[in-house]
């Protein structure tokens, strides 16, 4: 027999090698697999990355294209920028054959009568139709009269209205109610009121008593629609009480921007009434309109305006007189409310405004006294204007129907309004109107509200507007499913003036009303447009 054959050590090294291969292959192969993972990963990371920049690029310009519509408008009283689908849904701004590489853009707004929750409109909401926090210490109003401003706000208090208040204005004193320095240092972290006014409405979660679930409301998402978790209870976030009913929170209500364009719809300036230099007021209102215009204008300036008899008995004076103590003094877009007080909302100061006055009749008077050193007057259409204008116009609406007296070619004249007291005559005249005079060289207004936009609760603020007027103008907006008014209430609606036309108020009322309300001739975009 033969014996068994022994293993040599040359076989058990080649073993030991065929392992040491396999787990060399094995360990390389995981490395493979590992790198292209992590490849991938990285390959998927950068996608999205590319793909959020993409989205983010897409809504910056659809705010861009926004502006755009609003800056090169044609006729604005044709146009319906408030439900629009043509314009605002569903705008290609990103071709591609991938399902997922396209990008569009739709630009909503809640339907704001609509409490249900289950319709959007597509177009914009002007800021203006809100509550700006940010004019409310400007107004000059008493502290009860904006607390009635804030308080019509749904889920306000008291102690939340003084805790805004004392957090924008510029002192360290606390309102009876409210919170300043003292009670924000101590929280985790601490910090100071500002003092100042807010840059954004999330701001106001810093102050005292302001809660998410009061901003916001229940429209965790802002597309302006009743989501299932939106109306599930505490089942899902955000908390909802389950009412059917979309709460859209504050920011339906209040802003920290909102304004207007002061400049003519081709982008030219208008003329300033109280342009201190009655030469060049007196050219461009001749070059503009005719010399019975101009000189009307110019009576007026000079010598004040009386109003037309079949104006309220109210209205005894049309004009303010510059540094008479027997007369209102209220800025160039101030006005007497029914309360007796001066509600402004123009963004100067009135001591800057006094100072710019000042100015411009010191620079008036150096001019004349030129002239007379040579022995002339200054002189337009037979009217001696060297002594400069004395009267403010307050309110455009002053002017129509009214009379003003004035000195031509020696002789007293009294002059009647090119403009009579006549709805059906201003109808057509007041776009231009409008459109071309301005009371103030400021190139944007302030805090004025959109009337065709605003909410109930905020017109109800405002101080001396009965709340018949209110629903009257409610009424009158005549918003159907979409919150769009038909073609021909926007055109009727472009001004404030169809409160007047449809015998809602009369020419007095609008002169109380002017520096409150505006109609969006010239609205600019809200910094806050929702894009999907």
């Amino acid at each position: 027999m033969k014996s068994p054959r022994k293993h040599s050590s040359h076989d058990s090294r080649r073993g030991s090698v065929l392992l040491i291969v396999l787990v060399i292959v094995s360990v390389l192969t995981l490395i493979a697999y590992n790198y292209t993972q992590s490849m991938t990963t990285e390959f998927e990371a950068t996608t999205i990355y590319g793909s959020d920049v993409q989205a983010r690029e897409a809504a910056d310009s659809g705010v861009e294209y926004v502006a755009t519509i609003l800056g090169n408008r044609g006729d604005p009283a044709l146009e319906n920028l408030q439900h629009n689908p043509t314009l605002f849904w569903g705008k290609s701004f990103i071709p591609s054959d991938r399902k997922r590489g396209r990008a569009h853009i739709s630009v909503i707004a809640p339907v704001e009568h609509s409490t249900r929750g289950n319709s959007i409109r597509y177009g914009l909401m002007d800021e203006s139709a809100k509550l700006n926090l940010n004019l409310l210490l400007k107004m000059k109003l008493e502290d009860d009269e904006i607390h009635t401003m804030l308080l019509n706000i749904p889920g306000m208090t008291i102690e939340t209205a003084d805790a805004i208040l004392d957090w924008i204005d510029t002192d360290d004193t606390k309102r009876p109610y409210g919170a300043e320095s003292e009670s924000y240092e101590s929280m985790t972290p601490p910090y100071k009121a500002k003092n100042g006014p807010l840059e954004s409405l999330d701001e106001l979660l810093m102050v005292k008593g302001v809660t998410p679930a009061l901003l916001y409301g229940e429209d965790a998402n802002r597309n302006g629609l009743l989501d299932p978790n939106e109306n599930d209870g505490d089942a899902s976030p955000p908390l909802d009480n389950r009412n059917g009913v979309l709460d859209h929170g504050w920011v339906a209500f209040l802003t920290a921007h909102g304004r207007e364009s002061n400049l003519r719809a081709d982008g030219r300036e208008k003329i300033h009434l109280n342009n201190g230099l009655l030469t060049d007021l007196y050219d461009a209102l001749e070059d503009e309109f005719d010399e019975a215009t101009a000189k009307f204008i110019i009576a007026v300036r000079m010598n004040g305006a009386t109003a037309s008899t079949t104006a309220s008995a109210n209205s005894s004076s049309t004009a303010s007189k510059s540094g008479s103590s027997g007369n209102s003094k209220t800025n160039s877009s101030g006005s007497k409310n029914n309360t007796g007080k001066t509600v402004t909302s123009s963004s100067s100061s009135q001591t800057q405004q006094q100072q710019q006055q000042q100015a411009m009749q010191g620079l008036t008077k150096a001019i004349a006294s030129a002239a007379l050193s040579k022995g002339g007057k200054v002189t337009r259409g037979g009217i001696d204007i060297t002594a400069g204008g004395s009267y403010q116009i307050q309110s455009m609406w002053a002017l129509f129907g009214s009379t003003a007296k004035v000195t031509i070619n020696g002789a007293s004249q009294t002059l009647k309004s090119p403009w009579p007291d006549n709805p059906n005559q201003l109808k057509t005249t007041l776009p231009k109107l409008l459109d071309t005079l301005s009371t103030t060289n400021d190139e944007y207004l302030e805090g004025r509200i959109n009337i065709n936009q605003a909410r109930r609760e905020i017109l109800l603020g405002i101080p001396g507007l009965e709340e018949e007027l209110v629903d009257k103008i409610i009424q009158a907006q005549k918003l159907d499913s979409n919150g769009q008014p038909s073609p021909e209430i926007i055109q009727q609606h472009n001004t404030t003036g169809w409160l007047y036309f449809e015998r809602l108020v009369d020419l007095t009322t609008m002169q109380t009303l002017d520096p409150v309300f505006y109609g969006p001739r010239r609205c600019l975009p809200s910094p806050d447009l929702r894009l999907l």
